[in-house]
């Protein structure tokens, strides 16, 4: 297979534009909305709207892709979404603007849907990690990028929404000539919270609270550093630094969780991140201190989601990571909805500062709520494979999970049948023996990474042709 950027450089070029464009408008409407002295419980409900959105969009996706297609969904969500950006011009009415952010974000996990399936479909198995790490990494350039395009517009005017709307309109473009093969269409993936709570309570409870201090940075910390007195400038410098630090950070703490516990180095993370949150809630500021803090910030927050997403995928089978993937995208849209709601409310009542003072609360309860879960739990028998680098941000759909290189692609066409939906009711009574987590480092044993790589044929063809009947019943049996 040739270079993925190169193949995928429609898809990964249309990416680029449009998560540009949606870090340039969450900045735009933090600023904008501090500079109108809004309270910040309308900021936060603002932001939350947006996740909100987002989880409902997964549900919404899927029925559109599966009528229309892939292109002319997309093509019909990116209408929306331009519309949208634009009607923040039209319309001063708050309300108005809350309802705006809800079709941004179903618009918008909708094209998130068509992009990973068609980069799914496409994506030969031996460079299906490359393809993922590709996409990640252009959606964590899109997202720097559009923070310092905020510097480019410091009176906070129209401009900015012009832009926008039409890195918005151009995204189009690419995914609209591409010579790709069109995908099959889409079938929505199984959703059992609970079971997959009872399985992985440590990594998802880490999704809940991490998901409710991720929501409340990128909604509110544009307002928190305005309020601060810093320029749009400043503000568009100190979200960037927030961002690359977690970049940056995404590849050693992969190698560190291949070499620790990963509830472990969960736990320290949290507890560091806590202490760190609640020095930059007290200190004064001062604009080094505060890049210095942040970039730390960014270090430890915008990993706890990857930790997590890595240790819960090491306690399910194969077949079942689709939908702990579609478990891990509403648990984190929840919670991405709620900790803004909380933490503009606390930050109207009490000060700017409580911002990352409830993000230091919330981080204490986490490494609480890890030492109590952990200690009831065994040992589990941690799997190298599992970390895959995350933007923080909620930037993937329930799909995410077939762009993983360890997936078996048979599983993913069983799991997300119509039959698989209908016939799965796993047995509780199962539950305890695999409800287990990271305690000791041990190594994965040779015959489970082999069966990690099982399965080499792509999603080219409709899931009744790529498997022949005896071969599923084999499998099944």
């Amino acid at each position: 297979m040739a270079n993925p950027l190169r193949t995928f450089a429609s898809l990964y070029s249309t990416t680029l534009l449009m998560v540009l464009a949606a870090g340039l408008l969450t900045t735009y409407l933090g600023l904008k909305l501090s500079a109108m002295q809004v309270p910040q419980l309308w900021i936060g409900a603002m932001m939350s709207a947006y996740y909100a959105g987002l989880v409902a969009g997964s549900k919404l996706g899927h029925q559109l892709i599966a009528r229309v297609g892939h292109i002319r969904a997309f093509v019909a969500s990116a209408g929306v979404v331009t519309a949208s950006a634009l009607g923040h011009a039209l319309v001063d009415d708050l309300t108005v603007w809350i309802v705006l952010r809800l079709l941004v974000g179903i618009g918008m996990m909708c094209q998130y849907m068509v992009l990973e399936s068609w980069l799914n479909e496409q994506a030969d198995n031996s460079q299906r990690g490359t393809v993922f790490a590709s996409y990640m990494i252009v959606s964590y350039l899109a997202l720097i990028l559009g923070q310092g395009a905020i510097s480019l517009y410091p009176d906070l005017g129209l401009e900015p929404l012009l832009l926008i709307a039409i890195c918005f309109a151009l995204c189009i473009v690419p995914i609209a000539i591409t010579r790709r093969i069109h995908p099959a269409p889409l079938v929505p993936a199984p959703l059992q919270v609970t079971y997959y709570f009872k399985k992985a309570p440590q990594a998802l409870t880490t999704v809940t609270i991490g998901s409710m201090i991720v929501g409340s940075f990128y909604g509110l910390a544009p307002a928190y550093a305005s309020n601060l007195g810093l320029e749009p400038t400043q503000v568009a410098s100190f979200m960037t630094a927030t961002i690359v630090a977690g970049l940056l950070a995404q590849w050693p703490m992969g190698k560190l969780s291949d070499r620790m516990s990963r509830s472990r180095l969960l736990r320290i993370n949290s507890l560091l991140l806590g202490v760190l949150t609640l020095g930059i809630a007290v200190t004064p500021y001062q604009p080094t201190v505060a890049l210095v803090m942040t970039f730390l910030f960014g270090i430890l927050g915008f990993t706890l989601y990857p930790l997590a997403t890595a240790l819960a995928n090491s306690r399910v089978e194969q077949n079942e990571r689709v939908g702990l993937s579609a478990t891990i995208l509403l648990t984190f849209g929840l919670g991405a909805c709620i900790g803004p709601l909380i933490a503009s409310t606390l930050m109207q009542w009490f000060g700017n500062s409580m911002l990352y003072g409830f993000m230091s609360a919330c981080t204490l309860v986490l490494f609480a709520g890890l030492n109590y879960i952990n200690s009831k739990q065994k040992v589990e028998v941690p799997r190298k494979e599992d970390y895959l680098m995350a933007t923080g941000d909620l930037v993937s759909s329930p799909l995410a999970a077939a762009l993983d290189p360890r997936l078996d692609i048979e599983s993913v066409h069983e799991q997300m049948s119509p039959a698989a939906v209908a016939d799965s009711s796993p047995d509780d009574n199962d539950n305890e023996s695999d409800d287990v987590d990271d305690s000791d480092d041990d190594i994965m044993g040779k015959s489970t990474l082999e069966q990690s790589f099982v399965g080499e044929q792509d999603f080219i063809t409709e899931p009744e042709a790529a498997v022949p009947t005896d071969k599923q019943s084999t499998t099944k049996a």
